[in-house]
């Protein structure tokens, strides 16, 4: 008995490990030369970074869980700060290692740059969402959802659209208010305190998973097949035929783009959001307040502390960030953080089609596309917006239902 699974990123090396697991004899194509997809390792003039700056947290359970299968360690290879949204207009809002929800309740009423006033209002606001279980009586914007619950002052300007943009890398004015509310359950509304925890790498995404993935799928007796683009899929009754090849079944786990190239019913259903990511190095000294800074604009939205001087802006979602090129995007950055050096080494990673665009009422694909073909990846799991979590558990979803066609 034999499945496909095509796409290696985290989604497909997901399911690859699930169905492996269970003793299934598995094939894991992949179009590209390395494993990861969208969160991959990367070489950069000699040095090993990423194709963008990637943030867990601490309730991507089963993302650590995929970890620990594969023989990588997340206590060893994340570094684990409780949360703190900080930036250099002054505001600063940082969680106690105290059980939730204290922890959630102290950092409000604690930020720093915001009256007291605005702290209960929003406190009460938060209550009466966790009370309704974060679900909204209809979905809008989160700009809308903001206005209406009188979230205008400074928590929405440093607290909450900076966090929309950064969990579903679109922009609050577009962004999907109920996505948004399930993201703040699982995390601020979350009964358990580390699952606000930021995880930062302490090493490239290539050896975060991909790698130590790849490693277990061969050691175990999994058929990988990197640089081979998947040119032909039909599914059957009884078969999925993928370039003359048949299968019991078959799991589509690449970008949406190209899901839409094997399966013409997923094309043309998804907006997409860009991300860049711009390396600078900068002095050895040079250290942000915390690993996680937020940037209040007008181009930098947030950077994080690679350590010994690397710093990794990351700007989400269409806005003129884009009309620069790389050295005045870098430049750009660098005087927004307030440096005060010239511009050094720097590198920029641009990806037009990052992510999907968290709409209001986003329309979800299906997970089974024929009796014997599924489809997983972050967009496919509908709780959630493009989030490295979403694309584990989409996986795993997608390996049960093969399983059991199988």
């Amino acid at each position: 008995m034999r499945v496909a699974v095509i796409g290696g990123g985290w989604a497909g090396l997901a399911a690859a490990v699930e169905l492996t697991e269970a003793g299934i004899a598995t094939t894991l194509y992949e179009a590209g030369r390395v494993f990861g997809g969208r969160a991959r390792g990367v070489e950069l003039d000699g040095r090993r970074l990423d194709n963008g700056q990637h943030i867990l947290l601490g309730a991507y359970r089963e993302t650590q869980a995929l970890m620990r299968r594969v023989g990588a360690d997340p206590d060893q290879l994340l570094a684990r700060h409780p949360l703190q949204v900080v930036n250099n207009a002054g505001f600063r809002l940082a969680l106690p290692k105290l059980p939730a929800p204290l922890n959630v309740a102290w950092g409000l009423l604690a930020a720093r740059g915001v009256g007291l006033g605005e702290k209960l209002r929003t406190a009460r606001w938060m209550q009466g969402i966790k009370a309704r279980g974060f679900r909204l009586d209809a979905d809008c914007t989160v700009a809308e959802w903001l206005d209406a619950a009188g979230q205008t002052g400074q928590l929405r300007q440093h607290l909450w659209q900076p966090l929309c943009l950064a969990a579903l890398n679109t922009p609050a004015e577009r962004a999907s208010a109920q996505l948004f509310a399930n993201v703040l359950r699982d995390s601020l509304g979350s009964s358990h305190r580390e699952d606000t925890d930021l995880l930062l790498p302490r090493c490239d995404f290539g050896r975060l998973l991909a790698e130590p993935a790849a490693g277990w799928l061969s050691e175990h007796g999994a058929t990988l097949r990197p640089n081979t683009r998947v040119r032909s899929l039909h599914a059957g009754v009884k078969a999925v035929t993928i370039d003359g090849e048949d299968f019991a079944a078959a799991i589509v786990a690449t970008a949406p783009q190209h899901a839409g190239r094997l399966w013409p019913a997923l094309a043309g259903s998804i907006d997409y959001e860009p991300i860049a990511t711009v390396y600078l190095q900068c002095s050895a000294e040079t250290r942000l307040p915390f690993p996680l800074l937020s940037l209040p604009g007008p181009c930098g939205q947030w950077v994080v502390d690679r350590g010994d001087g690397l710093l990794a802006f990351v700007l989400s979602g269409h806005g003129d960030w884009e009309a620069l090129d790389d050295r005045a995007l870098a430049r750009q950055l660098a005087d927004e953080l307030d440096l005060g050096q010239d511009l050094g080494w720097h590198r920029v990673i641009r990806e037009k089609r990052a992510t999907f665009s968290c709409r209001p009422n986003l329309p979800r694909p299906p997970t089974r596309l024929a009796p014997r073909l599924f489809l997983a990846g972050d967009y496919s799991w509908a709780e959630y917006p493009a989030t490295l979590e979403g694309a584990v558990r989409s996986g795993r979803r997608a390996a049960g239902l093969a399983l059991s066609a199988s």
